[in-house]
């Protein structure tokens, strides 16, 4: 089985795609984190990519394309995968097509998170990241028990380049021009399944299941 999670920032991806990854034994292909880590690990492809990531641009195709497809050649995505942040143009998406082709394979399906505009802003603005271990709170729906420490380590929280205001905007902005032509690209081969994202996580959990009852 091989999945494609969609949905604007914010919309839950990466919680969902843990799950996701944990149940159905899948591997986790999350662009995001590839670009952090080669990042961190100092790749040139990483450095580059941060510099959109941080002005809450879309990264690059050729850059994107290539991260993808050097991880997709990995042995453990022979058998199945989840891909996250994958691709977010039709140009990434046609090129994700042709190496799937190459690799004898093709997506089993589409999950497509619909989520409210306002919400995604609520959601994301308030959150905070541990600098230490990288734990996840929000202000709101998840506060640490001390302001801007975190509950585990005990490590600064702050808040993202990517998560500031403006940037989200953009992001969300973005992604309405560029991305939603994909769920009509992927309507059209017949493998997008749109998921109610306004419930809670279990509920959109348990309608993601079900959306991939007919594909497992």
């Amino acid at each position: 089985m091989k999945i494609l999670l969609m949905g604007p920032p914010g919309a839950g991806k990466g919680s969902q795609s843990e799950r996701l990854v944990k149940d159905f034994d899948l591997t986790s292909i999350s662009t995001g984190e590839m670009f952090r880590e080669a990042y961190r690990n100092g790749e040139q492809l990483g450095i580059e990519a941060m510099t959109y990531i941080e002005r809450g641009e879309l990264v690059d195709d050729d850059i994107t394309n290539e991260i993808v497809r050097k991880r997709l050649l990995r042995k453990d995505a022979e058998r199945c995968f989840l891909l996250d942040g994958y691709p977010r143009t039709v140009t990434q998406a046609e090129a994700l097509d042709g190496m799937l082709k190459k690799m004898n394979s093709c997506l089993s399906a589409v999950i497509n998170i619909v989520v409210d505009k306002t919400a995604i802003l609520e959601r994301m603005v308030g959150r905070r990241v541990c600098k230490q271990c990288s734990a996840t709170y929000h202000l709101s729906f998840r506060p640490p028990k001390v302001r801007g420490v975190c509950d585990q380590c005990g490590g600064e929280l702050y808040q993202r380049e990517d998560d500031q205001l403006e940037s989200v905007q953009n992001r969300l902005n973005i992604y309405e021009t560029k991305t939603n032509p994909l769920i009509n690209y992927y309507d059209k081969r017949g493998i997008l399944k749109n998921v109610n994202g306004m419930q809670s996580f279990a509920d959109v959990y348990a309608d993601i299941k079900r959306a991939l009852r007919d594909i497992t």
